[in-house]
């Protein structure tokens, strides 16, 4: 009797803090590359704050531009950037999917991540 009122009572708490930890109406962040497509609307404000966060590179002399010479490549960036400002994903997954494929670039990444907090 007591292992079961202790099996519910871990399982009600966890239910509590995962049900705690987005906000109501906002996505929770995902550990998959999947993301939500972006409106007409959503898809203008997002280049807005891209081109701001583009613009703020060019002043910091550490930020190295990394090489996205593909369609491909080029697409995968855009996504995940589209994913952390649309709340998607968080800033560390943000961080840690850039570094996976680009691990020289970390500080970009960081950058960026900041960047899209100030905008």
């Amino acid at each position: 009797m007591k292992r079961q009122m202790y099996t519910l009572l871990i399982v009600g708490g966890a239910a509590l803090l995962t049900g705690c930890s987005t906000t109501p109406g906002m996505p929770a962040p995902s550990t998959n590359t999947y993301y939500e497509k972006p409106t007409p609307a959503k898809e203008q404000k997002f280049h807005d704050t891209m081109v701001k966060v583009a613009q703020s590179t060019q002043t910091d002399p550490n930020y190295n531009r990394m090489r996205l010479e593909t369609p491909a490549e080029k697409e995968w960036f855009k996504n995940l950037m589209y994913r952390l400002w649309d709340r998607q994903i968080t800033r560390n997954q943000f961080i840690a999917e850039g570094t996976a494929k680009y691990p020289n670039h970390k500080y970009e990444f960081r950058y960026i991540a900041n960047a899209y907090q100030r905008y």
